[in-house]
């Protein structure tokens, strides 16, 4: 979510308490027969970024922020890595400019080309349409250390179009500091303090390097992995932070850490093992108070639903008439661990998690009353 001054960041919490009226009411007002009361939004494990916002408005550093939702770890080096991140699939083929070689081939930097697909191999052609080399499974654009890519925007790096399955798998090959620029105005307003941006940063490159794939690619662009949009979303803030911190990244023991992060704690995040239930502890990813998080407009929610509506989201679940949710078990915070769907006919468990998506829930902190 980019944002620049603080004119914007109004807007863009405004939009969001318009947002988080709409969540609220998804049913008809005059039909509501539950209340559904929760806090936070995102799977509350490791840094609440609403959180560490309001840490550095009180005058906390980026380590500080950092040591505070990571626990047991220590701010070290990284060495030099390239990432390759999937920014597209589903097409034959895909244009780009400002690469000044592909397939071995030198190209004019100002003119157009196309990376198409041909069965199993990729052809390099102009832009209009003439065939210039074969490629064989990927073709690789570079040149200048940035590329337009059609459809995409402009991305440092190169371009690699790989053949798979039927279509083509466009991947940005870049290097970890450059990808770092083109993730953190996509994860935190570009208006917020220095120390949040810094935090930002390093949280960025750390969970990067964490959970870099050994496939065909080593991260998506999107909220599987990081929002990614390259050199287009860059700004100048989050450029600052990103090479005030460069190198940095968040270490437990020898490995580096798994930063996992999320929009709104609700007051306190959630160790790993019940944030995500099945996993195994990990020292460095426990609960902890979060005191600043207040000013989130998702800090405290509340959704209405009618009979129906539960009884529709929940089917499968229970047999019957829906008559309560039983909480089984929550996590070190108040969030849902397992519960039970209860029917007149019939009930069954549920995960948390589970929970959450079959009613669109912002989080898992949540608690049902029935009226």
């Amino acid at each position: 979510m980019p944002a620049e001054g603080q004119t914007k960041t109004a807007a863009v919490l405004a939009a969001c308490v318009v947002a988080l009226a709409a969540f609220a009411w998804p049913g008809s007002a005059s039909g509501a027969r539950w209340v559904v009361k929760g806090r936070g939004w995102g799977h509350g494990v490791g840094m609440s970024q609403q959180g560490a916002f309001g840490l550095a408005q009180h005058g906390r550093g980026y380590r500080e922020i950092l040591h505070h939702y990571y626990r047991h770890t220590r701010i070290g080096r990284a060495g030099s890595h390239t990432l390759e991140v999937l920014i597209g699939s589903g097409s034959d083929s895909v244009t780009f400019r400002k690469a000044r070689k592909a397939c071995g081939q030198r190209l004019g930097r100002h003119r157009g080309y196309r990376f198409r697909r041909s069965g199993s191999d990729v052809i390099l052609r102009r832009v209009h349409g003439t065939k210039i080399a074969s490629c064989g499974r990927t073709g690789t654009a570079s040149g200048g250390g940035k590329i337009r890519i059609g459809g995409q925007g402009v991305y440092r790096g190169k371009l690699k179009a790989t053949a798979s399955g039927g279509e083509l798998l466009l991947i940005n090959a870049v290097g970890l500091e450059a990808y770092v620029k083109g993730v953190v105005p996509n994860e935190v307003p570009a208006s917020w303090p220095r120390a949040a941006l810094r935090a930002q940063a390093v949280a960025a490159r750390s969970y990067a390097l964490a959970t870099s794939g050994v496939g065909t690619f080593d991260l998506y662009d999107d909220t599987r992995s990081q929002v990614y949009e390259g050199k287009s979303s860059e700004t100048r803030r989050t450029n600052t932070a990103a090479r005030g911190t460069s190198g940095l990244v968040v270490r437990y023991s020898r490995e580096v850490a798994t930063t996992y992060f999320f929009s709104t704690s609700g007051g306190q995040t959630e160790s790993a093992q019940y944030g995500f239930p099945g996993s195994d502890p990990v020292p460095y990813l426990q609960s902890v108070r979060d005191p600043y998080d207040g000013g989130s407009p998702y800090h405290r929610w509340k959704v209405r639903y009618s009979q129906s509506e539960m009884e529709s989201r929940l089917s499968g679940l229970f047999s019957g008439r829906l008559r309560r949710i039983k909480v089984l078990q929550r996590g070190d915070s108040p969030r849902i661990v397992k519960a039970r769907v209860v029917g007149s006919g019939g009930s069954s468990k549920v995960s948390g998690p589970g929970l959450q998506a079959r009613l669109d829930l912002l989080s898992t902190w949540a608690s049902f009353l029935k009226r």
